[in-house]
């Protein structure tokens, strides 16, 4: 299973980063690897670099823009997609500061999804070191 998260970046970090993206990959990696002792610290950096989401918002939009689909299912705060045509099982977890993807496969529904919702997304997998800005990928992923 392979677990990304989804980073909504201040514009201006988009237009720092967007020609050396691991830099950011970097700076966010070495935030989620703190030790307990700097989480002062890491959490100034991170708020430096990543703008809230409107969980209560985003939660509720997407539940109301996909529950009739017959692939989707809402359990608590987990939004899933199980649609066996596509051999896609993803889940989804919003927080006030980035979105959890929990994939089964390379691509998700929800990636799709999420760049219509919301701009600025940095997508990042710290255990297989993937990281990407969700705009950019899907432009060449569904040319």
């Amino acid at each position: 299973m392979k677990v990304y998260y989804a980073f909504k970046l201040k514009s201006e970090f988009i237009n720092l980063y967007k020609d050396n993206p691991s830099v950011l990959f970097n700076i966010l990696k070495s935030i989620y690897y703190l030790d307990r002792t700097e989480v002062d610290y890491g959490y100034n950096l991170f708020k430096q670099l990543i703008l809230p989401i409107n969980k209560n918002y985003l939660d509720r939009h997407l539940y109301v823009r996909l529950h009739k689909d017959i692939p989707y299912l809402k359990r608590d705060n987990i939004h899933c997609i199980n649609n066996l045509y596509k051999d896609e099982v993803s889940r989804l977890i919003i927080n006030n500061f980035y979105i959890k993807l929990e994939l089964d496969q390379d691509f998700s529904s929800f990636f799709e999804i999420l760049n219509d919702e919301l701009s600025n997304l940095f997508i990042c997998n710290f255990k297989h070191t993937d990281f990407f800005f969700l705009s950019e990928y899907l432009r060449k992923e569904l040319v």
